[in-house]
C-alpha cells in the first residue's frame, strides 16, 4: 500500500490522521529564541495562548531534511511506494526539505506534491490520497487524482481583527487602527500560495454571512471543513448554519494551526472546501 506523508501545517485532526495512517512530520514553531515542534512540544491550545501574549508574530521553519530521510527510511521498510504532500512551496521551505530527504532514498518509488495550499486546503488533498491508498490505488493513480483535485480546493477565512495581519506586515498600522475603530471584519482567501484580501464587513455577523455566500457561489461541494482559531463553539455554530450546503455529519471541524492562526489571530473562522468534480 502507498504510504502518505504530510507536514503538521495540514491541520488534519489527529484521530483522522491516525485512522487513515497518515504520517505527519512536525514543522518547527519559533517564538523569539524559543523553538517548538508543532503538535509535539506545542499543542494548538498552547500556541494560541502564546500568540495572544506575544508582541511579535511567531515564525515557522521546515523540518530538517534528515528528519524526512529518517521517516522515509522507516516507511520504506513497510512499503515500496511513498507519496509526500506538503504546504505551498512559495510559503515555506518544507517542500524543499522533503525533496532533499527523498533524494537520499533509493530502492522505492518516491513522489512529492506541492499542494499550493495551507491548512485543511492541504489537508483535504492528503486525506483524499490516504483514502485512495487504503482502497489499493497505485502511486501513479493517486498522483493524478491529487493533481486534478488541486484546482478545486478553496480556503476562505473571516478574521475577527486586523491586528495580526498588521503585525505580519500585511496591512499598515493606520489601516489596522482604522479597522479597529470601525469594527471592520476582513475576509481573506488563501489561494495560489498567497493571502488575498477579499472584502471588509462592518460586523462579525455580516462577515460570516458573506463567508457562507462565497462558499454557496462555488456550487456543489465534495468536501467541507470549518476551520477555527481557538473558537470551537463558534465553529460548531458556523457548521450548523452552512449545513444547507453540505450534510452536517460530513462537515469536518478543525482547529487551524500556525499558518492560518498567525495571520488570522484568535477567534477567526473559515472554511476549506473541495468543489464537486
Amino acid at each position: 500500500m502507498v504510504k502518505i506523508v504530510t507536514d503538521s501545517t495540514a491541520d488534519i485532526p489527529e484521530e483522522l490522521a491516525a485512522e487513515l495512517e497518515i504520517t505527519v512530520v512536525p514543522c518547527n514553531v519559533h517564538f523569539g529564541l524559543e523553538t517548538y515542534r508543532d503538535g509535539i512540544e506545542l499543542s494548538k491550545g498552547a500556541f494560541y495562548t502564546r500568540l495572544k501574549a506575544s508582541p511579535t508574530l511567531p515564525t515557522t521553519s521546515a523540518p530538517a531534511a534528515g528528519l524526512f530521510e529518517t521517516i522515509y527510511r522507516e516507511l520504506a521498510s513497510e512499503t515500496d511506494q511513498i507519496l509526500s504532500i506538503h504546504l505551498a512551496s512559495a510559503l515555506s521551505a518544507i517542500y524543499s526539505s522533503a525533496r532533499l530527504g527523498a533524494e537520499a532514498i533509493s530502492g522505492i518509488e518516491m513522489a512529492l506534491i506541492d499542494s499550493g495550499q495551507v491548512s485543511m486546503g492541504l489537508g483535504w488533498l492528503v486525506i483524499a490520497a490516504a483514502r485512495a491508498a487504503q482502497q489499493g490505488q497505485s502511486l501513479a493513480q493517486i498522483m493524478v487524482m491529487v493533481e486534478n483535485m488541486k484546482p478545486r480546493v478553496r480556503v476562505f477565512a473571516a478574521l475577527d481583527t486586523l491586528e495580526y495581519l498588521q503585525k505580519g506586515g500585511r496591512v499598515g498600522k493606520t489601516v489596522a487602527a482604522l479597522g479597529t475603530l470601525l469594527h471592520i471584519k476582513p475576509l481573506i482567501e488563501v489561494r495560489d500560495s498567497a493571502v488575498l484580501p477579499l472584502e471588509r464587513a462592518r460586523t462579525r455577523r455580516r462577515s460570516l454571512q458573506r463567508l457562507i455566500e462565497l462558499v454557496a457561489e462555488l456550487g456543489p461541494l465534495e468536501e467541507l471543513a470549518v476551520l477555527h482559531t481557538d473558537a470551537p463553539q463558534q465553529a460548531q455554530q458556523l457548521a450548523e448554519e452552512i449545513s444547507f450546503l453540505h450534510p452536517l455529519e460530513r462537515i469536518l471541524i478543525a482547529e487551524a494551526g500556525v499558518i492560518i492562526g498567525t495571520h488570522a489571530g484568535p477567534n477567526g473562522l473559515g472554511v476549506a472546501c473541495v468543489t464537486a468534480g
